[in-house]
């Protein structure tokens, strides 16, 4: 592994995404994607008594989803990164503890799955182990109760708003398998542009992502046509126009190759999103999903996958803070490069 340009590392031996799993709530099964899924629920309690103790069990079993896929068992699993939008990160923390796996939990808001992707694959590539678990997930009613209102409370929701998808997905890096590998990384910085509305995550996140994707660009010498795909994580329809501009002020055009989660997530026209899904969950469960089986399929051979985060919390809204974005970036390629 070795550094190259500013921030992205070139990893010598690129561990391969094995297999991934992915379950959804009832909103994401009525999207465009829900055959996609492994699971798609029909009730956003899951059968228990509240809205977090429903993400920890999606979150609990899609990791049992996944093993079970991977013909893998808990003890085949060296080391584990996950982390949600709870408080101290409840849900992967409750989800994973009957598991037994070494595990470091993640905060990177909306941006985790990828982050743990990136620590998971620098673990990987120091050859000091087989397979690493990375997870995340995120509820729309936790969601909402934590960082905006209670939906008791009716509140009309603005244009520029998204909704946090409800749902976990989990992929296994191992060093067996014939990829897609995991070939770059490029951790992003954080980007504050003094935006304060927690309801337009997407004009927020925005400016980080067109960081880290220059950053990339400029790092590894590639262009925006050597991907088959560009894929964000959730800036949703706003924010996806907003990165679109950004980009060509820099002189890379990526209008061409490039989408959302939250846009791909759920049907505009058919379902009341505003402006697209958001969420921990939504990469996670799109890529999981969605993505990873093109990348199988070989419809994707090339694909550059960035998750945006939001660092804010109820606190810092309230004390009237701005948003600080991140973004993280990975190449996933069919081949070793």
């Amino acid at each position: 592994m070795k550094k190259i340009g500013n921030q992205t590392l070139k990893l010598d031996n690129p561990p391969t995404i094995l297999d991934t799993a992915s379950i959804v709530g009832p909103k994401e099964s009525e999207g465009p994607l829900a055959k996609f899924f492994d699971k798609c629920l029909d009730d956003e309690f899951w059968g228990e008594k509240s809205w977090e103790k429903a993400e920890t069990k999606i979150f609990r079993e899609t990791i049992n989803t996944l093993l079970a896929k991977s013909g893998l068992s808990a003890k085949d699993i060296d080391y584990s990164f996950a982390g949600d939008l709870l408080n101290q990160c409840i849900s992967s923390n409750f989800g994973m503890r009957d598991l037994n796996i070494p595990f470091f939990g993640l905060f990177g808001a909306c941006s985790t799955f990828v982050e743990s992707l990136c620590i998971g694959s620098v673990f990987m590539d120091s050859l000091a182990c087989n397979n690493v678990l990375c997870a995340t997930s995120s509820h729309f009613c936790s969601a909402e109760k934590q960082f905006r209102f209670p939906l008791e409370l009716g509140n009309q929701r603005t244009p520029t708003s998204q909704w946090t998808v409800t749902g976990s997905g989990a992929a296994i890096l191992s060093k067996k398998g014939l990829g897609p590998y995991i070939t770059y990384i490029t951790p992003g910085a954080i980007v504050d542009m003094g935006i304060k509305d927690a309801n337009n995550m997407g004009a927020a996140m925005a400016p980080a992502a067109l960081s880290t994707l220059c950053t990339h660009f400029e790092d590894t010498g590639r262009t925006p046509d050597y991907y088959d795909a560009i894929i964000t994580g959730d800036l949703g329809y706003l924010g996806k126009s907003i990165l679109i501009d950004l980009a060509k002020g820099k002189n890379y055009d990526i209008s061409e190759n490039y989408d959302d989660c939250g846009v791909l997530m759920f049907d505009k026209r058919k379902q009341d999103t505003h402006s697209g899904g958001s969420g921990c969950a939504c990469i996670a469960t799109v890529f999981s999903g969605y993505l990873y089986k093109l990348m199988k399929q070989g419809h994707i051979n090339k694909l550059l996958l960035m998750a945006t985060g939001a660092l804010m919390n109820s606190t810092t809204s309230q004390q009237g803070e701005s948003i600080p974005g991140i973004a993280h970036a990975i190449s996933i390629e069919m081949e070793k490069k």
